[in-house]
């Protein structure tokens, strides 16, 4: 690691002492975050005799760009941390948090086709399946190799990935077990505009490492799992809808299978410098009363904190293989100037499989308040407080912890996204 830094080093100094270099276009960009959040019930139900917790995380990337006719190139490094994990005079950072997080070159094969390799992001439509997850301060990407067309106004992208630990001389077992981490990886979108609409189509096929009784040293082949679906958006007069239905199927493991589905549909509406929005969300879920199929919907590779409250109770590293969720949502984006605003949501939450003992499926009521400050052209801040009232059903998904303990979250965020260099002439 300390290399792969010095050699990056050098490569920015001679960037930047260079004009121009091949031909091509280079732009080099940072994006320095920093968050304070106060955590008092987020993600879970508060206990009895905790302390909240508080906290600041940092994360600053720095991205570089080429492009030519033929060629594009990219690299982003980060380095993701919180405030203090790294004593003050200690002559390195102990806690290893930088990390290459984008890495590809796409060559254009001519004005239609391309091919993209490396580390990247995979992001399409409003991220429910494949997305970058901005919010988190290290990202999401893929180790893929996409291939990708587009005229007018069609795009298909047709990708795959294959994923191992590290290089090896016999078997190809695959142990990394993270966030529904995959061995491999195919599929395609199909994205079409029509007039002022647009529809897309994905499927998804994933293949995950499996092992006898749950050992290591055991692999037994792979269970695939395929999710397909589409998304669209579209008005009707001054009305906006969004919607997508996708549906899971295949293996969960040797033994069991999975049929699980998500719906969606929002409708948004302007008037002034005030959006109104109304929609609602389900995805199956499975009885805590016992089934023999997975029925619980996982929308796998997404950028979740997006969806289901920001709060982060549903399907942000938990929730996986539960009762699944119907989300009714409701949204107010007040617009004070062109550089403030003011986001309202509440969220009504309610399981969509049977819980434990017959009990009511109402699990809580979620209100989310976001302010939003332009404070220069590269510099924003954005303030946040969101209040999880729960029920007394949400302690049965929630490891039995108590319902009626104050739940909130509050938080502030400063990001800085300059253009620190570009050889592109206007």
């Amino acid at each position: 690691m300390k290399i792969f830094k010095a050699l990056f080093i050098i490569f920015m100094t001679l960037l930047l002492c260079s004009q121009t270099w091949a031909q091509g276009e280079f732009s080099l960009t940072a994006d320095v975050r920093s968050r304070f959040e106060y955590r008092h019930g987020f993600s879970t139900l508060f206990p009895d005799d905790a302390d909240p917790a508080a906290f600041v995380n940092q994360r600053t990337r720095l991205n570089l760009q080429y492009n030519n006719e033929r060629l594009k190139l990219f690299m982003s490094v980060q380095d993701v941390s919180t405030w203090g994990d790294t004593p003050q005079i200690l002559p390195t950072d102990g806690n290893d948090s930088f990390s290459l997080f984008q890495a590809w070159a796409q060559l254009l094969l001519n004005e239609n086709w391309s091919i993209k390799a490396g580390r990247q992001v995979l992001s399409y439509d409003d991220q429910r399946i494949l997305g970058g997850l901005d919010w988190a301060m290290q990202g999401r990407f893929h180790d893929a190799l996409l291939v990708k067309y587009a005229k007018n106004k069609l795009a298909l992208d047709i990708g795959g990935a294959f994923n191992q630990e590290k290089t090896a001389n016999f078997n190809t077992a695959f142990t990394t077990q993270g966030a529904f981490s995959y061995k491999s990886m195919q599929y395609f979108h199909l994205h079409q505009e029509i007039d002022k609409a647009g529809l897309s189509i994905l499927f998804l096929n994933t293949g995950f490492q499996k092992f006898t009784n749950n050992n290591y040293a055991s692999p037994n082949g792979v269970a695939y799992r395929q999710t397909a679906g589409a998304y669209t958006t579209f008005p009707i007069g001054m009305l906006k809808f969004e919607a997508s239905g996708y549906y899971q199927f295949g293996k969960f493991t040797e033994n069991s299978e999975i049929s699980a589905y998500q719906i969606s549909l929002d409708g948004s509406y302007k008037t002034n410098n005030v959006l109104f929005g109304l929609g609602m969300e389900m995805l199956s879920g499975t009885d805590q009363n016992g089934d023999s199929k997975i029925k619980s919907f996982i929308p796998l590779y997404g950028t979740n904190h997006k969806f289901n409250g920001y709060m982060d109770y549903f399907y942000v590293g938990n929730h996986a293989y539960s009762v699944g969720l119907n989300d009714l949502h409701a949204r107010v984006n007040i617009g004070f100037t062109d550089r403030s605003n003011l986001l309202i949501k509440a969220h009504y939450f309610i399981a969509n499989a049977n819980l434990a003992l017959d009990a009511d499926p109402y699990l809580g009521t979620e209100i989310d308040l976001v302010f939003t400050q332009k404070i220069l052209k590269d510099v924003k801040l954005d303030v946040g407080y969101s209040h999880m009232f729960a029920s007394e059903s949400m302690s049965l998904i929630k490891a039995g912890a108590p319902h009626d303990n104050t739940n909130n979250w509050a938080w502030a965020q400063l990001s800085i996204n300059p253009s620190l260099f570009n050889t592109k002439k206007d």
